[in-house]
């Protein structure tokens, strides 16, 4: 039987299994006995892949199925330091998974996103989870604290993704909420009015934020980076979900 390697967010690990990627999904999110509900977010990494910080052979050794036949979820090859040992070429699709256990696979993009003007929010998913308003784009906020960091915090890599601010993009002060769902809106608020051209960047708004949020906020995709390379995930339109990924989309908004 096959053995796959996935790299989780939710928590950082880099996973062995006998699952293909839709039924590791369901696994990781829902549980062997489906008792427990919680996102699911990973790639799939180069089943090929090797780096002496990690112990692949011996795990791969241990990925076996049952007698009975039965696939082995998960052996965990690493816990810790494992984005920084990753590169690029060896990460393949991003995959999601709801609460509920429904999965999609995001392909990598060819090139990056142009800069769009306004404020942006990013939730950082890996190696640390914290939330944060900037007026950068993602590329150079990416670089501001990784390859060429503005101040002594400095990152050998990141996986983030951005945010919807909606109309405090642009308007932070007196922008309507509409139907942005956070619980820290005063806080945001404050966070972004801080922000000016040249002096402040970037604000923290969370130190140590919750991994799971609504995946119908996420504006534009997902960014996984190390050292110099930076990758970029796009993440379908709602029109795209709800007609290619409909049992997905539903599930997502329960």
């Amino acid at each position: 039987m096959a053995v796959h390697l996935y790299f989780s967010l939710i928590p950082e690990a880099l996973i062995a299994s006998n699952l293909p990627p839709e039924k590791f999904g369901q696994y990781y999110a829902t549980g062997a006995k489906y008792k427990s509900k919680g996102q699911s977010i990973f790639f799939e990494i180069d089943p090929h892949f090797r780096h002496p910080y990690f112990e692949i052979d011996t795990v791969y050794a241990r990925c076996v199925p049952a007698a009975d036949g039965t696939p082995k979820h998960s052996v965990y090859v690493s816990v810790y330091r494992v984005l920084e040992h990753l590169p690029l070429s060896a990460i393949g699709r991003l995959y999601l998974t709801t609460a509920y256990g429904h999965t999609i696979g995001l392909d990598r993009a060819d090139r990056m996103p142009e800069p769009k003007g306004g404020l942006h929010m990013y939730q950082d998913l890996a190696p640390v989870n914290s939330l944060v308003v900037s007026r950068q784009d993602p590329a150079t906020y990416y670089e501001g604290i990784t390859s060429k960091p503005a101040k002594f915090i400095r990152f050998p890599g990141m996986c983030f993704v951005e945010l919807e601010l909606g109309a405090l993009a642009k308007d932070p002060e007196n922008g309507p909420v509409g139907d942005l769902p956070y619980s820290f809106m005063h806080h945001l608020r404050e966070a972004l009015l801080i922000l000016e051209p040249n002096a402040k960047e970037s604000k923290l708004v969370h130190r140590v934020h919750s991994l799971e949020f609504p995946y119908r906020m996420v504006k534009g995709g997902f960014y996984m980076g190390n050292g110099k390379d930076l990758a970029f995930y796009p993440m379908p339109t709602h029109a795209e979900l709800r007609r290619d990924h409909n049992s997905w989309w539903r599930s997502a908004n329960l």
